[in-house]
């Protein structure tokens, strides 16, 4: 009688325990709310020279992104991670723009040098390309 307990128990916490999202979907939703909450995002490693390149792009815009630094957190590789699953892509800089993603940093040179980011972002003005 005592096993057929214990099975019972042991079978309600596994169940309880698969009703509990993992860490890796705990990061995905912080992720998913960081770029729904921000117009510009930019997933960065502080010392990488491409990250640095597509920060440069709105900072010549007189944009002001909302970076996180996975190499400045201890949970950096975990999200970059939770990116990785939502893009395909594992690298960085990922960017997004009013909760779309436009990609690393050849896409945002790319889209800066066309006049497509600043459509995205809504300035119609004239900018001087790189």
């Amino acid at each position: 009688m005592r096993t057929d307990v214990l099975s019972i128990v042991f079978l309600l916490a596994m169940y309880l325990a698969s009703l509990t999202p993992t860490s890796a979907e705990k990061h995905e939703d912080f992720v998913k709310r960081i770029i729904d909450e921000n117009r510009i995002v930019i997933f960065s490693k502080s010392y990488c020279p491409y990250c640095k390149r597509a920060k440069s792009i709105f900072s010549q815009m007189e944009e002001e992104p909302f970076v996180i630094e996975l190499d400045q957190r201890e949970d950096g590789s975990d999200i970059q991670l939770a990116v990785s699953n939502l893009v395909g892509r594992r690298t960085v800089p990922q960017v997004f723009i009013h909760g779309k993603h436009l990609g690393g940093s050849d896409d945002t040179v790319a889209a800066y040098n066309s006049g497509r980011l600043a459509e995205l972002l809504g300035n119609h003005q004239d900018l001087e390309l790189l």
